[in-house]
Formats: C-alpha cells, structure tokens, sequence
C-alpha cells in the first residue's frame, strides 16, 4: 500500500505592490539624460583624436624639407634654425630638460605629498582634516603662470644666493616649482585613496597589536597604492611635464632663439622643456619650418606621454595583483 504524502497547502504572501505607472515626461526625460551622456562621453573621445589628427597632419611639411633628418632631430642638440648655409633641428636638450625637470618635480613632489595625505587620513580630526583640504585646494587652484613669475623672480634669486649657481633659472629651480604645483594635487588623490582603504583592514590590524605605524605601512600603504599612482600619473610628465621649465624659462628662450640648446648635465645648468619649441623656432624664415616644427616636436611629446602612461598603468596594475609595497 503506497502512502500518499499530503501536500502542505500553500499560503498566498502579500501581494507585492504594483509599480505606479511613469508618465510620457519622466520617460522622455530619462532617455534625453541618457543620449546626452553618451554623447558627451564620445565626444571626449572625438575631441581627443581630433587633436591627435591635427598634430600629426601639421608634421609632414617639415619631414621633407632638405635640412631636416629624423635621427639628428631627435639625438642632436644642435639648434641654428637661422644658419645660411647649414640649418639644424635638434631637440635631444629639450627632451632631456624635460624628463630632469619632471623627473626631480617627481622626486621632490611625492614624498612631500604622500605625508600630508597621511596625516590628514590618519591622524587628523574631522574639524581640521576638513580645513586643511580646503588650504590644499586653494593651493591647486593657483595658475602655472603665477608659479612661473614666483619661479623667475623668486626662486631664482634664493637658488642663485644659497648655491651660488650661475644662472637662477636652472633645472633645481625648474623642478622645484613644478614639484609646488604637483603637491596640492598629488596629495588630495592620495588622501582619497587611502581613505577608500576598508576600515575592517585597519580593525582587524589593531586587533592583533599593530601599531598605527604599522598599520599605514602593511595594509593602508598596500591598499591604496593604485590610487596613489593614479596621483601621480596625473600630475607627472602627462599633465605638468615642462610647465614648470615653459614659465620660468620663456624670458631667456625669447632672448636666445638662436643659440645652441645644451644638454642639462647639473642641477644649476640651463634647462629647455618640450613646451618651448614655438619659442625655440626662432625666426627661422625656412618654408613651411616655422609653422610644422612646433606639431613635430609636439608629436614627440606626446609619444613620450603615451609610453610613460603605459609603463605606469602596468606597473599599477602589477602592484594591485600582488600587493607589493
């Protein structure tokens, strides 16, 4: 005899509430919003290949004139646009003066910006935490062309006096001043992201007797490394490359345009940036030079910003995947 199982008799749940009906408006409206984001976010994308179009369709006239070569414009520091009888297009100075002047803004920059983000994300109260964010924030408010005049007119003088330096606008000043406008900047992303950093980490280290020290050191550090980098991509050699080297360095470019650039072998030599070849083109009166050697030093810029990008974002990633300090 099979023994029927009997079936419990369900029991209807509360009915769920019906979703109250949108109107035509709310509908079209969202659909608007949303095209519009679309569109603004092709748009960046349009708007920055069409920059990349127009440089590199400025470059060509100058790769064919009978003067020019690729290999001495890249590896020569020779810089007579103006010569009768033999003119010469050489920007190794000016590539080399922009990575010394970025590179020790870099050096300079972060350690001054990674302790101020840590104070303010660690130990400070909220009342002074939310002051001193407001003074950081002014501070990357000011224009380069302010920390230029600074640079020109007051750096110059101290570097000058304390060094006894030749020159006042050098690289140390170069670097100095762009490294005070990556400061502000570097040090508000990196405050985000160890802020972002889970608090049950933290926890979980006090817990076990870490030290606070200890604590920012294994787990805040770690885990927010990525963000700190994404800091200091931002306002390196992509965003601030030559700056620093442009404002300060425009006066003495404008009175030598037609003088051999040098390659910066000390701090307190003179330094050219990658910014300054419309200045560096001089008067040159050579056909089609004047207007399409700018574009093409432009195009190697930004072929050095696009290589540096690439390392930084891989070594990023690396350090997220590992969690290696």
């Amino acid at each position: 005899m099979k023994l029927l199982a009997k079936r419990a008799p369900t029991v209807a749940g509360p009915a769920k509430p019906e979703r109250p009906a949108r109107s035509w408006w709310a509908v079209v409206t969202e659909r608007a919003l949303e095209v519009l984001m679309r569109l603004a976010g092709i748009s960046a994308i349009v708007f920055v290949l069409a920059i990349f179009f127009f440089v590199f369709r400025q470059t060509p006239p100058v790769l064919y004139t009978d003067n020019f070569k690729v290999t001495q414009f890249l590896f020569s520091s020779e810089w007579y646009p103006t010569s009768a009888t033999n003119v010469r297009y050489g920007i190794l100075a000016l590539i080399v003066g922009t990575a010394c002047v970025s590179g020790l803004a870099m050096w300079i920059a972060v350690p001054f910006s990674l302790g101020p983000a840590i104070f303010i994300s660690e130990f400070c109260r909220p009342k002074l935490k939310e002051a001193l964010k407001i003074v950081i924030e002014l501070l990357a408010a000011i224009p380069s062309v302010v920390w230029g005049f600074i640079g020109l007119t007051v750096t110059s003088r101290l570097i000058m006096h304390l060094t006894g330096a030749p020159v006042g606008v050098n690289v140390l000043n170069g670097g100095v001043i762009l490294a005070l406008m990556c400061v502000p900047i570097i040090t508000s992303i990196s405050e985000d992201a160890l802020k972002a950093a889970p608090d049950t980490y933290r926890e979980a280290c006090w817990n076990v007797g870490a030290t606070r020290w200890q604590t920012i050191r294994r787990i805040a550090l770690p885990n927010s490394i990525s963000g700190i980098l994404t800091g200091v991509i931002l306002e390196g050699v992509p965003h601030r490359g030559g700056y620093g080297a442009d404002h300060v360095h425009r006066r003495g470019l404008l009175q030598s345009s037609r003088a051999r650039r040098p390659v910066p072998v000390s701090v307190d030599r003179p330094v050219y940036g990658l910014v300054n070849a419309p200045v560096c083109a001089g008067d040159t009166q050579v056909p089609g030079v004047k207007e399409s050697l700018p574009y093409a030093t432009a195009v190697v810029l930004v072929l050095l910003v696009l290589r540096i990008n690439t390392t930084s974002i891989s070594l990023r990633v690396w350090l997220r995947a590992w969690k290696k300090w």
